[in-house]
């Protein structure tokens, strides 16, 4: 079994403990996204890609207080230091944050980071925002309820708000914050079936 097949099942153990938004299918179109972009960034570290979409979400703020699985998982890859360290740098920089993010400083963190954001928008993105608006028992949409435009990474975390609102909030924001160029491609065709979405969500509930 070579290094990367070994590690992704380590970590399929972790995401099974995951509600569906976050389980180990999340990590393998994430991973399948990333293989997209780095057919058109030859420069780029693919090892490093690879290794950090594997680990970027074991410690998942929504999941878990404590980096010490992930920690632990690198700390055991047979590499030097520091492509250690590009791998930690490349996992914290993938979070949204509530648009606090940090900024993405490598290439492979830009990989990452758009690979992951794809998988929030577009069909999947809408199936996994329900997916965990339900395991968080979220109601699907709140008329009185209005989107954040600016907030603290402790109150976009904090606050209860409806599935529908968390598009207004994050989702429909994330085709504008692409790093790559084929990120930016990818996500234009999700983007629009995200607006034909909530369109026809509207016109259903009488809106």
């Amino acid at each position: 079994m070579n290094k990367m097949n070994d590690l992704k099942e380590k970590v399929r153990g972790i995401y099974e403990q995951f509600d569906a938004s976050h389980d180990f299918q999340h990590i393998e179109r994430v991973y399948h996204n990333a293989l997209a972009i780095l057919h058109t960034e030859p420069e780029a570290d693919e090892e490093v890609v690879k290794i950090a979409v594997l680990l970027h979400d074991v410690s998942d703020k929504k999941y878990t207080d404590s980096k010490e699985q992930e920690e632990k998982f690198i700390s055991e890859l047979p590499m030097s230091e520091e492509k250690k360290q590009h791998i930690r740098d490349c996992i914290a920089q993938v979070s949204f944050n509530g648009g606090n993010e940090l900024e993405a400083t490598s290439i492979e963190a830009k990989i990452v980071r758009d690979a992951d954001r794809l998988d929030a928008i577009g069909a999947v993105g809408i199936a996994r925002t329900f997916a965990y608006g339900g395991a968080k028992g979220r109601k699907l949409y709140d008329e009185a309820e209005e989107a954040r435009t600016a907030m603290t990474e402790q109150e976009y975390r904090s606050k209860n708000t409806s599935s529908v609102t968390h598009f207004y909030e994050k989702l429909l924001s994330l085709k504008d914050l692409m790093t790559t160029d084929k990120g930016k491609q990818m996500a234009k065709e999700r983007h629009q079936f995200m607006e034909s979405f909530l369109q026809q969500l509207q016109n259903e509930i009488g809106k």
